[in-house]
């Protein structure tokens, strides 16, 4: 099976830099573009559903995608929430990490954690017989490939699509789609 993980599209707090983490941000007008250039995108090849985070920023950028995917099945699945960045949430990056180096943050989930969460989830739906459309976030994804495929994973950029493949047995590839 293959997924297509898609990062949301942007939203002010990626406009001005700060950690979204777990807060409920909406798409801005480029947010809804870029999602809207992936829909696009992916409405070149069949996707039996779409699956996305609970988070608004997520959920929109589905609905969006949707709109050329239209006989796609939708759900929500909470593993794929971002990491919750505890203190940090709301801050922007720099100030985050001036006041946290080692990004070690107070009340965070840790990186392991989202990790494993991301991995497990993401071989999930690898194991349904289904190719999956995913709307999620970046530092979930990127975490998630990483576990899942042994490799690093580069930052997902905001409607970024990244193709993963392969199988258990044979081991799985990701790899970025672009017009």
């Amino acid at each position: 099976m293959t997924l297509a993980l898609v990062r949301h599209g942007r939203t002010a707090w990626n406009r001005e830099r700060r950690m979204q983490g777990q807060s409920d941000i909406a798409l801005d007008p480029v947010g809804e573009a870029q999602v809207e250039a992936a829909g696009r995108l992916l409405a070149t090849a069949v996707w039996t559903r779409i699956v996305s985070s609970p988070l608004r920023r997520a959920s929109q950028s589905a609905e969006i995608i949707r709109r050329h995917l239209p006989h796609a099945e939708y759900r929500v699945h909470d593993g794929l929430v971002e990491r919750h960045y505890g203190e940090a949430d709301g801050l922007q990056v720099t100030e985050a990490w001036e006041r946290w180096p080692d990004q070690n943050y107070p009340g965070a989930e840790s990186v392991a954690a989202t990790a494993d969460r991301a991995a497990s989830t993401l071989r999930e739906l690898l194991r349904d017989d289904a190719d999956t459309v995913v709307v999620a976030h970046g530092t979930l994804l990127r975490l998630g490939v990483e576990a899942v495929t042994g490799h690093p994973c580069s930052r997902l950029s905001n409607g970024d699509v990244v193709l993963l493949e392969g199988s258990e047995v044979l081991g799985y590839t990701a790899r970025w789609l672009t017009e």
